[in-house]
């Protein structure tokens, strides 16, 4: 059984107080216009494409894939980014939850929690992923549309590739409000850190560019 999330005091600040009473306020609005009229088996569809229980081994499962030598090295280097900066976001999500510790909206239902910062609501966990993964996808887009050149999939998909995930981003983070699981601020909030991850492991943590680095600092040491 879970334990039950303790009460957090109101912050001190006037202008911050009134931002997170807007926040709910607002929050809870978009919940109850949208409840009688979207079906709860599709924000719930959108949860789960955004869970981490799902992306991890589906992930390691194309990792341990057996490539062909013609995309392997095209791939390796896109599917390692995904699996770092997912790492990454996992436990920057779960610091920044253990520090805030904002309760999630009272009235979240039906939800399963993996780990003990899954009480806490700010930032969201799910619009950092799905962002951090739309905009690797942006920025390995080539590499993508190589990929999928080949597949069965349609024509149409195959080029919009990074469009179509951009938007599975965005709807999968509006969902989680909708849902009841977030506030409005908790998922703006995830989606910039997801961007930001995205950015950052694709130009300084690039599992590409430390391989060339390695490779440059051995032969470096080797004629020395």
């Amino acid at each position: 059984m879970g334990s039950t999330a303790p009460t957090i005091p109101p912050p001190p600040s006037s202008v911050l107080r009134h931002l997170i009473k807007f926040d709910t306020a607002l929050s809870l609005r978009l919940y109850t216009i949208t409840q009688p009229i979207l079906p709860y088996s599709l924000l719930k569809s959108l949860e789960f494409s955004g869970d981490g229980r799902l992306f991890f081994p589906l992930i390691l499962s194309l990792l341990l894939y057996p490539l062909s030598t013609t995309t392997a090295a095209t791939t390796n280097p896109f599917l390692l980014d995904l699996f770092l900066g997912a790492l990454l976001d996992l436990l920057l999500i779960g610091l920044l939850k253990h520090l805030i510790r904002r309760p999630r909206p009272v009235y979240n239902k039906n939800m399963f929690v993996s780990f003990a910062v899954d009480h806490w609501s700010f930032p969201s966990g799910h619009s950092s992923r799905v962002s951090f993964i739309a905009t690797l996808f942006y920025f390995y887009s080539n590499c993508v549309r190589n990929l999928l050149i080949n597949s069965r999939l349609n024509q149409f998909v195959v080029e919009n590739i990074v469009l179509i995930v951009a938007s599975w981003a965005v709807i999968t983070s509006v969902s989680r409000v909708l849902l009841g699981r977030h506030f409005v601020l908790d998922v703006f909030a995830g989606m910039f850190l997801g961007v930001l991850e995205g950015f950052f492991v694709f130009r300084v943590f690039n599992c590409e560019n430390l391989s060339s680095f390695l490779r440059q600092q051995w032969m470096q040491d080797l004629f020395l």
